[in-house]
C-alpha cells in the first residue's frame, strides 16, 4: 500500500461515524422526546389512573387502548411539537440562522482576509488571464497586479506549507508558480507542520 492510499479500515470507520452523524438530529430528537416523557409522567399519571371524583367514576382506557399509552403519548407528541416549533421560530420568524451564517463568515478567516491554497491559485490564474487579455487596460493591469501581489502574500501560512508538502509528497516537485518565488517555495517546505507523521 502506497502513503497516498487511505486504510479501508479508516475509511469503512469514518463511514460509519458519518452514518452515525446523519442520523442524529432524528435519534436526538426521540432520546429527547422519550426522556423527557418519561421524566414528565410521574407528575402526571394520576390523571390517566382509573377512578371515581365527586361521584363520576371514569376507565383507564379509550377505545379500548390504555390511557397510559394515550398519556404518554400526548406527552411524546406535545415535546417533539413544542421542538418544532422552537425551530419554525428560528427559522421562519426570527431568522437567527441568517446572523448564524453572518458570524460564521466573519470569523473565518478563508472568507474575509486569508486563502485557501486552491482558491488562491485560481485567483491568480484569473487575475492572469485578465491580465493578458487587457495588456493596453492601464487600471486592469494595476488591479490585477494588486491580486497577484495578494495571492503571493497568502502563500506565506501554514495552509500553504501543508499543501506544498502535500503535493510534493504524492506528486512531482511543486512548482515555483510565476506569482511566487523561490524563498517563498523553500520556506514552506522547510515548515514543520506539527500533526502530520
Amino acid at each position: 500500500m502506497t502513503s497516498s492510499e487511505i486504510s479501508p479500515f479508516k475509511k469503512w470507520v469514518m463511514r460509519q461515524y458519518w452514518r452515525m452523524q446523519q442520523s442524529q438530529s432524528i435519534i436526538s430528537m426521540g432520546l429527547l422526546g422519550s426522556t423527557l416523557t418519561l421524566i414528565l409522567w410521574p407528575y402526571v399519571s394520576w390523571r390517566f389512573s382509573a377512578g371515581c371524583d365527586s361521584g363520576i367514576c371514569f376507565t383507564n382506557s379509550v377505545l379500548g387502548i390504555p390511557a397510559t399509552y394515550i398519556g404518554l403519548l400526548s406527552i411524546f407528541f406535545t415535546l417533539v411539537l413544542i421542538v418544532l416549533s422552537v425551530g419554525y421560530l428560528y427559522d421562519r420568524v426570527f431568522s437567527l440562522w441568517t446572523a448564524q451564517r453572518s458570524v460564521d463568515f466573519e470569523r473565518n478567516p478563508f472568507w474575509t482576509y486569508a486563502l485557501s491554497p486552491m482558491f488562491m491559485m485560481n485567483m491568480a490564474m484569473t487575475a492572469e488571464n485578465l491580465k493578458r487579455n487587457s495588456p493596453d487596460d492601464a487600471e486592469m493591469q494595476s488591479q490585477m497586479d494588486w491580486i497577484l501581489e495578494y495571492c503571493s502574500k497568502n502563500a506565506d501560512t501554514e495552509m500553504w506549507a501543508r499543501t506544498v508538502q502535500h503535493w510534493d509528497k504524492h506528486l512531482d516537485e511543486t512548482p515555483t508558480f510565476w506569482f511566487l518565488d523561490e524563498e517563498v517555495m523553500a520556506k514552506a517546505r522547510s515548515q514543520k507542520i506539527e500533526d502530520e507523521s
